[in-house]
């Protein structure tokens, strides 16, 4: 396929991450989105197309746009997002078609005594990281070339969920939770949608790693980006869940990108200007 034939079709594309990719990849692609909340201005945009998880048939979409690249980044109810990777994964079979599917740090959460690389065994004690586990073994059942799997650390940016929280919690003098016997690695929109770009140009399959190189206590790494706001003192609520090190990072070893592609968790923090 040439770079400019492909339609890719990203499905949570209103959300923070599945947008983030739609507005770097729509420059150069054919690109659609799916949108779940109508009362937002996606609904005037050709490009996007209604769906919510719970009650619409995701192949009656998927034959109406046909696209040879599906990026899922669903959100919402975990039994729907089942049925819904299903039918997703038996258009994949029969079709020119690749999918790229958003999954976590969290299908290794089980283990805490170290990062965790692509070819680790998963385990996870969480509902999250059992769903994300689940939908990732329906995918290595395709051919490899028609999947990759990329998994994700906590992903931060100047419009992302957790940074957004943090001002509220600023301005409204509300304490900003901070995990300090937590270790992980970081990401944030822009390198996330940048390495997902490199993946689909040189069709790339596989499972991916997406984080930092390196790897930072989660206290540390908030109060650093904390420190950007101002000369004032936010207030810490420090959440202990046990009383040594626990690691929540996914680092690469086998699937690793070219250097310009990777960054350290400076490069984050040095991203965020809270304004």
């Amino acid at each position: 396929m040439k770079l400019d034939t492909k339609k890719i079709l990203i499905l949570g594309g209103s959300g923070f991450i599945g947008n983030a990719i739609y507005k770097e990849l729509c420059k150069y692609f054919d690109t659609y989105g799916t949108y779940y909340n109508t009362t937002n201005s996606y609904s005037t945009n050709k490009q996007f197309v209604h769906y919510n998880l719970e009650e619409d048939d995701i192949v009656e979409i998927l034959e109406s746009v046909k696209p040879q690249i599906i990026i899922s980044a669903l959100r919402g109810n975990f039994a729907a997002q089942i049925i819904a990777h299903e039918h997703i994964l038996e258009y994949v079979k029969k079709e020119q078609c690749r999918i790229y599917f958003i999954s976590s740090a969290n299908v290794f959460d089980a283990y805490s005594k170290y990062p965790s690389y692509e070819m680790d065994k998963t385990l996870s004690e969480s509902i999250f990281g059992r769903l994300k586990i689940r939908i990732e073994n329906m995918l290595l059942r395709l051919p490899k070339e028609k999947m990759a799997i990329l998994r994700l650390p906590m992903v931060f940016g100047n419009s992302s969920p957790r940074i957004r929280d943090m001002k509220k919690a600023i301005i409204n003098n509300e304490p900003v939770d901070v995990f300090p016997n937590l270790i992980l690695n970081v990401t944030n929109d822009d390198k996330l949608s940048q390495q997902i770009h490199y993946l689909i140009n040189r069709d790339k399959t596989g499972i991916y790693h997406l984080g930092s190189n390196d790897l930072t206590h989660h206290e540390d790494f908030i109060k650093e980006i904390l420190e950007r706001v101002g000369n004032f003192n936010p207030i810490l609520k420090r959440v202990y869940t046990t009383n040594e090190d626990r690691y929540l990072a996914v680092l690469p070893k086998t699937n690793k990108l070219p250097k310009n592609l990777q960054f350290t968790y400076q490069n984050i923090i040095d991203h965020h200007v809270l304004n």
